[in-house]
């Protein structure tokens, strides 16, 4: 208001001034009154000043060399046009990341009041009616808000090109890759010591469980072994006992002056030392030794009463097995789907079974049957159906009786080697030491069946002693039997031969005195 005082033109007149009315100064004073007096106006016009640099530093050396130098001064001069106070500046290079942190956190969300108003090209004013005036507002609207997004894309520009060349921020993600690597490497040898106490304790505990197991199966070899040498010194017992028992009776002549009741008593003492096994050594009411002892003493009597004993004995085994297989009828515990596979100690059982009640025998396979399952450690029962039908079987499978009888050929020949005996001669009629045979090497006593003798004997009358192989040839002729049994048969057969003569020879001689 001074101002127009003192510069309006009356004024000046009135104080003697030549005043010029169309080229006075006064109207450039009240147009800019205009402008600077309006907020809006004030605004638009600052907007745009001419003497306000726009540009931008560029990516080079000496900008990165010289950051602070270079955009400090440019941000400064931006900071003109924040709606925000105060503004943040660029700082130095010893800052903390949080004052850097906070300077990018405002830049990238600046908030600009310059607008381009001023530059309109159109005046609203100069309009003729409201439909160009509206015109014009659209007109001005878009060229507004395009040069406002061009300015807005340059403050970005402007801030993506400092935190690019910012050394502080370089320095920071060095700081944060170092960090990292440093955790991982931290994390990885953590989970390295934690892998190594784990193998660690997974070593020790197989260790542990090695030498328990080495332990354990120490423990078990002793007992095996244990084991082994007392059923060894039971079976080394037995024929003892066995060869004593053949002796006493070869001795005082079977007892008998009639040949044919010798030969009969002869079948009994092969049928004694074959039924009675190692654990019947064990049992109280009949051992071999006392049999011994008491045929030195009483002679026949004795030997008659043994031999009742054991038909009694064989009788009860077959009623207790009749009744045990009635009673397992009733209760309905019989398999009889016929289809589970016979394992080989199964199989063993059934010949033994077949070989201790021959036929005749009353219910012959159903005592067959309740022996197997009396005596198999296997949980599946069998019924005479199944057994009847599995010895048909074995009789009529060559390929089974091939690979039995090989079996039985190398289990022989290795106790064989073990014992370290010469091999016996086929003509020999005087007896070794008798080896052990092939059935108590699997835990089986069994005499020879009726089938088993006729085909021996069809074999001997088949090969004739010339041949070197005359034994394995006789072998392959019984599928149930080794090389060793049936040389052990033939030398049985020509004792008993041998026997039956000088019982005839001393009968003859008794005769002759007698007349």
């Amino acid at each position: 208001r001074q101002r127009v005082l003192r510069h309006h033109p009356d004024k000046r007149k009135a104080k003697g001034e030549l005043v010029n009315r169309g080229e006075d100064y006064f109207a450039c004073i009240t147009k800019a009154w205009e402008i600077l007096g309006d907020k809006d106006k004030r605004k638009s016009y600052d907007s745009v000043d001419p003497y306000f640099d726009d540009s931008i530093p560029i990516n080079n050396e000496h900008n990165r060399n010289n950051f602070f130098e270079v955009f400090g001064p440019v941000f400064k001069l931006n900071a003109r046009w924040s709606e925000k106070k105060p503004v943040p500046l660029l700082g130095g290079p010893d800052d903390s990341r949080d004052l850097v942190d906070n300077f990018y956190r405002f830049w990238y969300n600046y908030e600009s009041w310059r607008e381009f108003s001023y530059e309109d090209e159109e005046s609203k004013d100069r309009a003729q009616d409201r439909d160009e005036r509206r015109w014009i507002e659209r007109q001005n609207k878009s060229v507004r808000a395009k040069k406002k997004k061009e300015e807005m894309i340059r403050l970005r520009n402007l801030v993506d090109q400092a935190y690019n060349l910012d050394p502080r921020i370089a320095k920071f993600k060095s700081d944060d890759k170092a960090k990292k690597e440093a955790y991982k490497k931290a994390k990885a040898n953590a989970a390295r010591e934690k892998q190594l106490q784990i193998e660690k304790a997974q070593k020790e505990e197989d260790d542990r469980l090695k030498k328990e197991k080495i332990e354990e199966e120490a423990a078990k070899k002793a007992k095996q072994i244990a084991m082994k040498a007392e059923r060894e010194a039971q079976k080394k017992h037995l024929r003892k006992e066995r060869k004593l028992l053949r002796d006493i009776c070869k001795s005082n002549c079977y007892f008998t002056t009639d040949p044919n009741i010798c030969v009969q008593y002869m079948e009994h003492i092969e049928k004694m030392c074959e039924v009675f096994t190692v654990k019947d050594l064990e049992n109280d009411s009949f051992r071999l030794e006392e049999l011994n002892n008491d045929l030195k003493i009483r002679g026949k009597d004795a030997f008659e009463e043994k031999i009742a004993e054991v038909e009694k004995k064989l009788e009860e085994e077959r009623q207790r097995l009749i009744n045990s297989g009635q009673k397992q009828d009733v209760n309905g515990h019989m398999n009889g789907s016929g289809q589970t596979a016979w394992p080989q100690a199964q199989i063993n059982l059934l010949i033994k079974a077949v070989n201790l009640f021959p036929a005749g025998t009353s219910q012959r396979w159903e005592v067959v049957a309740n022996f197997i399952n009396q005596h198999s450690k296997n949980s599946i029962d069998r019924t005479a159906k199944e057994v009847l039908s599995k010895a048909k079987e074995l009789q009529n499978n060559d390929d089974y009786s091939h690979q039995l009888k090989k079996a039985a050929n190398q289990k022989a020949y290795q106790v064989f080697e073990k014992e370290k005996k010469a091999h016996t001669v086929v003509e020999e009629v005087e007896t070794s030491q008798r080896f052990e045979s092939v059935a108590e090497q699997q835990g089986i006593n069994l005499p020879w069946t009726a089938e088993e003798q006729k085909l021996l004997e069809q074999a001997l009358k088949t090969y004739p002693s010339s041949r070197g192989d005359r034994w394995d040839q006789i072998a392959a002729c019984i599928p149930t039997r080794s090389k060793k049994d049936c040389m052990k048969r033939y030398k049985e057969l020509v004792e008993m031969v041998k026997a039956k003569k000088a019982i005839e020879k001393n009968v003859k001689a008794e005769t002759k005195k007698a007349q």
